[in-house]
């Protein structure tokens, strides 16, 4: 009682104190923003010198790279179950109720669980390699077993990494989290391209000892993160508490939070790693499946699977990552309107998510889609008919799966987590049902036509789900992608006359600097027609409220 009484106190914050909370959110949003775009960035940019200086063997090499991150990325996934976020949370409450002692304590009986969570899964990610590698990579697949024991290494410490990057977030000291993220990246791209130019180019010329080095860069760029971390632990003064900390007022059971934690992150554990799990069953039935009805090498098939997979995900995860940030922004929103029963601005709100959604992801799939042979180009090769309409494949459902993201997490806030397990469940069986024969008649193209079939349903299912619980208005909904998809339809034809007119002064086949400077002028001008015309019709007001407004009179419009 006397916690709630503190908690309610806290909230009739004076005008002075909301003001600087303000400030604190604006700047850790900028802090994560930044941090968040520059790693993007880089995580895209690295592919061109690391392709190249792989010669001849770029795409096997980006196929054994991708295949050991599948698997890593849903090794981190559950080993981490949803912690940081109950970290934040809980050392926010108690600093609000006064009692900044338990949160240190929290922290240092969770860094102990969250240690040993990391041991245990990074012992199964080392001594599994050889089945797991056999799994995704079919049975001559020696060259991913070191790849995959490279990445336990990283699984072995960002558990417990992950447990003081929620500290700060609980602290909203998003700055030392931020710089974290930031630097952890930087590290791994320069790793990774140093240890690449020093085999390929200096040393034995190896290409699977170049993606191990590759891929080790995770765990190299980790100990950065975590130098930073304990930095500003250090800086703060909060270290040397963490190891001893004062006198509690309250009582804590770390294994109990972890306990109730696990329980109520399975489900978007689960349902928000759908991608990841599709993309392992790619990787593992292609390489498992094709020898039976082809007479390919595994090298021959490990360049097919970069064609529809590796290539175009170091591309598409740009994209997905714009979906899961509109995500992750509507979703505190939603749940606010739910709790409180306000049905009609929770109707809205998810209306207006579709309509901002299609605004910022149709243009850009289409616009990818049209410029495919320069961005190819750029950051592999000229591409091949087949490499390039696979390319265009992956991009376009990019904007179905993107869309998933979008539709699944407000069914789980909305308390219809069973309901949402078993669409996903749904989704899943028809992805296997689908996927050996797809392989089997369609061979690269398969894969792909699986996932689309499979999401199509799930995406339908939760949308006519999302209707039945908030009855948000199709009309409106509709008459505002119609907006966006007209405008979208004025951007690509001056995309495509652009490009076309920009062909006749490089020429056919342009090589990567060319390239650039067509994907550059081409989606320029598509870009600034589409922000003229959605200007001009009312929507950056519409989409971005006085922000619209403010980035029209900066555009001149």
């Amino acid at each position: 009682m006397e916690d709630s009484e503190k908690i309610m106190n806290t909230g009739q914050q004076s005008p002075k104190t909301a003001a600087k909370s303000k400030d604190q959110m604006l700047s850790g949003a900028a802090w994560r923003t930044g941090a968040d775009m520059i790693g993007k960035i880089l995580g895209v940019i690295y592919i061109i010198p690391w392709y190249a200086w792989m010669g001849r063997f770029g795409n096997e090499a980006n196929s054994l790279f991708s295949m050991g991150y599948n698997i890593y990325a849903l090794f981190l996934l559950i080993s981490t179950v949803g912690i940081p976020a109950a970290i934040a949370r809980e050392v926010a409450r108690y600093n609000t109720l006064d009692d900044p002692n338990m949160a240190y304590r929290l922290v240092r009986q969770m860094l102990g669980v969250m240690l040993v969570l990391g041991i245990v899964a990074s012992g199964l990610m080392f001594f599994l390699a050889g089945p797991l590698s056999a799994l995704v990579g079919g049975k001559d697949s020696a060259d991913l077993i070191p790849v995959m024991k490279s990445l336990a290494l990283a699984v072995l410490i960002f558990p417990s990494m992950s447990v003081i990057r929620g500290y700060f977030q609980g602290l909203n000291q998003v700055k030392a989290y931020a710089m974290s993220q930031l630097l952890e990246q930087i590290v791994r791209v320069i790793w990774m391209l140093a240890a690449t130019f020093v085999i390929m180019k200096l040393g034995s010329h190896n290409w699977q000892n170049a993606v191990t080095q590759s891929t080790l860069a995770a765990f190299i760029g980790m100990l950065g993160s975590y130098a930073v971390l304990f930095y500003y632990l250090q800086k703060s003064g909060n270290l040397n508490k963490l190891i001893n900390p004062g006198p509690v007022k309250s009582k804590i059971n770390a294994l109990e939070i972890f306990r109730s934690t696990l329980h109520t992150a399975i489900p978007f554990i689960v349902i928000g790693s759908a991608i990841q799990i599709f993309k392992i069953i790619d990787n593992s039935t292609f390489m498992n499946m094709m020898p039976w009805v082809t007479n390919y090498s595994h090298n021959e098939l490990l360049v097919l699977m970069s064609y529809f997979s590796a290539n175009t995900d170091k591309l598409t995860m740009v994209l997905l990552g714009v979906a899961l940030t509109l995500g992750s922004v509507s979703d505190p929103l939603i749940t606010e309107h739910y709790v409180q029963g306000n049905r009609r601005e929770l109707a809205t709100l998810v209306g207006y998510n579709f309509q901002l959604y299609v605004g910022f992801m149709l243009p850009a799939v289409i616009g990818m889609s049209l410029l495919t042979k320069p961005i190819y180009t750029i950051f592999y090769q000229i591409p091949s008919g087949l490499q390039s309409s696979l390319f265009v494949f992956a991009i376009l459902q990019t904007f179905l799966l993107g869309l998933y993201m979008i539709v699944y997490p407000p069914l789980t806030v909305m308390d219809h987590k069973r309901l949402a397990m078993r669409i996903f469940t749904l989704t899943l069986v028809i992805k296997l049902v689908l996927q050996v024969p797809m392989i089997l008649i369609f061979h690269t193209y398969g894969p792909l036509l699986a996932t689309t079939v499979s999401f199509l349903v799930g995406v339908f299912l939760f949308i006519r789900k999302l209707h039945e619980l908030t009855h948000f208005s199709i009309k409106n909904t509709v008459r505002g992608i119609q907006g966006a998809t007209l405008l979208t339809g004025f951007m690509a034809i001056v995309v495509i006359i652009v490009e076309i007119i920009l062909g006749f002064i490089f020429g056919k086949s342009p090589g990567r600097i060319a390239s650039v400077f067509i994907a550059a002028i081409a989606g320029g001008a598509g870009f600034y027609t589409y922000l003229w015309f959605a200007a001009k019709l009312g929507l950056l007001e519409k989409w971005f409220g006085p922000r619209g407004l403010s980035l029209r009179r900066k555009l001149h419009i």
